[in-house]
């Protein structure tokens, strides 16, 4: 799942994967070097827990290679950040999953 292309879509505010005929999403908001992830949408044809985890990981990375923190609001990602204590670093100070 390493060969995912990512691509941020700025006009609609999303990062998407593209596998087949399918578009995987994660929506977001961004404020002053923070990002809001609020909705993680993946068509039932490709989805797994390996391709989502595969996913937010990518998702993660990019926000990290930014210098950006991020605020996952979406359910799906607070708990993988939850239990994935690489990415809890993230988070911007003083919040708490």
């Amino acid at each position: 799942m390493n060969d995912l292309t990512l691509v941020n879509n700025e006009f609609l505010r999303q990062f998407e994967v593209h596998i087949d005929d399918n578009l995987a999403r994660i929506e977001y908001s961004e404020q002053e070097r923070k990002i809001f992830l609020t909705k993680i949408s993946i068509p039932e044809d490709i989805q797994n827990k390996d391709f989502e985890e595969a996913f937010i990981i990518k998702v993660l990375e990019f926000i990290e290679n930014k210098k950006l923190r991020v605020v996952p609001t979406s359910p799906q990602i607070a708990s993988f950040v939850r239990r994935n204590r690489r990415f809890k670093e993230l988070l911007p100070v003083g919040i708490k999953l």
